[in-house]
């Protein structure tokens, strides 16, 4: 209200009004449909709309979709044909959601969500983009073009920039394919080799031909890691359980490029964290961090969850005990 106020103070042209009071509906909107399913971990899909139904890569959607919600999930898409349809029609309309974007073209809904209440129509790319990534814990990656690739690089670039926490991601097809395999070449040799991304950059994600590897890469992710939130310039990891003594120093011997403070060290929850109630039942960590070097911090949250002692399944995390989801 008081941004909006000192707009409308400052005299600002009213077409950039517009743009302001429609992206603020749509975020609106997207709260509202949201709201009811925050404490359901959800997996944003992406892929193309191109993509015919009878392609083993559109199977392989629809199966994927079916076994995340096998393991708990729910699975957001772009509501659209192709992939989208694939992995709704996985899903199943009670734990599919659809975010379509309204386009010259009008791309129409897919049969799977059309008419549901969980379908949400946007004009914006950048509103509809904050929602796939913000109501998401976790990201699968399906062959696609210019959209797809759009959103696999913001993605990425926001995990390696620190603008997003930690998420599992995962790249699927099929191995007649070869998609992805084409498509990290490209990256090795045009920007790794250049010296425009380090090779910890590219552990950020992970390529799977079989859907329930995928899928337990991603439950694995959060097998011991809860999640992450800076306090005081100290990064604090919450995890189920805490490695030992001799785990820990190993850890923190493996890691010291981007551990500064001595390192990771068991630690009470801070006063904001008890402050915002913010998964205060998990133990934690903390240690100075470079907020530079997330591929290398991704490495980190594997070697936390293959510690001793730890369950060999894990249900999906319960994002009532995430960190503020980021903006």
């Amino acid at each position: 209200m008081a941004s909006l106020l000192r707009m409308g103070l400052e005299g600002t042209e009213r077409g950039a009004l517009k743009v302001v009071n429609g992206a603020l509906r749509e975020l609106r909107r997207q709260f509202q449909v949201f709201g009811p399913f925050e404490h359901v971990p959800k997996v944003t899909v992406f892929g193309s709309a191109r993509t015919a139904a009878d392609s083993p890569i559109y199977e392989l959607a629809d199966v994927f979709a079916r076994r995340m919600v096998e393991a708990g999930w729910m699975v957001i898409t772009g509501a659209g044909p192709g992939i989208m349809q694939a992995a709704n029609e996985g899903a199943g309309r009670q734990h599919g959601f659809g975010l379509n974007i309204r386009l010259p073209f009008e791309q129409a809904p897919n049969p799977a969500v059309d008419g549901d209440e969980k379908l949400i129509y946007f004009r914006y790319f950048f509103t509809r983009k904050l929602a796939f990534v913000r109501e998401a814990y976790a990201f699968a990656f399906f062959p696609g073009g210019f959209g797809t690739m759009d959103e696999a690089f913001e993605t990425l670039t926001l995990l390696q920039t620190g603008k997003s926490d930690l998420h599992p991601v995962v790249l699927l097809d099929t191995p007649e394919d070869g998609y992805w395999e084409r498509w990290e070449r490209f990256l090795r040799a045009e920007l790794l080799d250049a010296g425009l991304v380090n090779e910890s950059d590219l552990t950020l994600y992970r390529h799977f031909h079989d859907v329930d590897d995928a899928v337990e890469e991603i439950r694995r992710f959060y097998r011991n890691y809860v999640s992450q939130r800076y306090v005081d310039g100290e990064l604090y990891l919450r995890v189920r359980r805490l490695p030992d003594e001799a785990e820990l120093a190993d850890i923190n011997d493996e890691f010291t490029d981007i551990l500064s403070r001595g390192g990771l060290r068991p630690v009470a929850p801070h006063a904001a964290e008890v402050a915002d109630g913010d998964a205060l039942e998990y133990p934690r960590l903390a240690a100075g961090f470079d907020q530079a070097g997330f591929g290398r911090l991704r490495l980190l949250v594997d070697r936390l969850n293959s510690i001793a002692g730890l369950e060999d399944a894990v249900g999906p995390p319960d994002p009532a005990d995430q960190a503020e989801r980021d903006a």
